[in-house]
């Protein structure tokens, strides 16, 4: 376990507000990182966690507390830790990511597992769509379907809950989006083909998103107006797939059941992912468990923890920010 991996584990076990100290105490209980001799452990532990902050790793979230100190906590974690805590000045970002490697020879395809592990760490399940594995004459099928899909449940404290508002409108307990991914968009033409490739790939759906490995600096000002003409959000992907960001967010649509339909005929993955959706919906308390298993075993891989992502992105000479 890498030093990163156990604040994050430590943050996840101690499931409230904190600080360095503590989180440094619980690694050291748990044994969780060796930190060797002649180390400074407590100066160790706060850089990292600054760094999570400072890079915009959406894992780790802090606040200022009176005083000017700083406390952390997991962002999984936030619903339990209650809002009247959590209502100072929350900070998880304050530099731009750049990345430095241009010679790009990693596959489209590959980047599938860096958006499937940042949108599993925002609790989404998402699945990759083959456009040709499609059924149909079609042979602009790229144009009918977009590469990830995802669904999102609404995350309810008591079963009481949950039940009333399914008793109420079973839509409502979650929202379904769309993912078009790109490896990288440097032109406006560039970002005009993918971008209404996005809104034709997506009209199904709730959310929208055109999402890119790397975007033009100059291209802000035209991904801004296209997002609100049109309402399709923009994510710029990163190596580290936690530090992604939401460049600009998708507006909320009612789902189109006609193209659902019209898709789960065309796409056996697609049909497979709704029916797993529909099963984890309909099933009993004594059941949802295994349901939720079933569709998380059904969807796309995601990372483990960072030892992974370094790796995979090694193997696929995917460009991150040390390099």
């Amino acid at each position: 376990m890498t030093l990163k991996e156990a604040v994050i584990k430590s943050l996840e076990d101690i499931g409230n507000l904190t600080n360095y100290s503590d989180v440094l105490n619980h690694i050291l209980a748990k044994k969780y990182f060796d930190f060797g001799s002649g180390k400074t452990p407590g100066s160790t532990v706060s850089a990292c966690l600054g760094d999570f902050i400072r890079n915009g790793d959406t894992r780790v979230k802090r606040i200022k507390q009176h005083g000017g100190t700083y406390s952390y906590y997991w962002t999984k974690n936030e619903q339990n830790i209650g809002i009247d805590i959590l209502s100072g000045e929350t900070e998880t970002q304050t530099t731009k990511v750049t990345k430095t490697d241009k010679a790009k020879s990693f596959d489209e395809r590959d980047l599938h597992k860096l958006l499937s592990s940042y949108l599993k760490n925002t609790d989404t399940y998402s699945k990759t769509i083959f456009h040709e594995q499609s059924n149909g004459k079609d042979n602009n099928q790229i144009w009918t379907h977009p590469d990830m899909v995802g669904i999102k449940f609404m995350n309810l404290q008591t079963k009481a809950s949950q039940n009333f508002l399914k008793s109420i409108n079973r839509v409502d307990t979650f929202k379904m989006s769309s993912y078009e991914l790109k490896k990288e968009i440097n032109s406006d033409s560039e970002l005009k083909k993918a971008f209404f490739q996005a809104v034709s790939n997506s009209s199904w759906a709730n959310y929208g998103y055109l999402v890119a490995f790397e975007f033009s600096d100059s291209l802000k000002e035209e991904m801004g107006r296209l997002n609100q003409s049109f309402g399709i959000g923009i994510i710029e992907l990163n190596a580290n797939p936690y530090q992604s960001k939401i460049l600009f967010p998708a507006t909320y649509r009612d789902l189109d059941f006609k193209t659902i339909d019209k898709l789960c005929k065309m796409n056996d993955k697609f049909n497979r992912f709704i029916e797993q959706t529909e099963k984890l919906m309909t099933a009993s308390e004594k059941y949802v468990s295994g349901a939720e298993k079933e569709l998380d075993e059904f969807c796309d891989d995601y990372f483990a923890n960072d030892t992974e992502v370094e790796k995979y992105c090694k193997e696929k000479h995917i460009p991150t920010d040390q390099e």
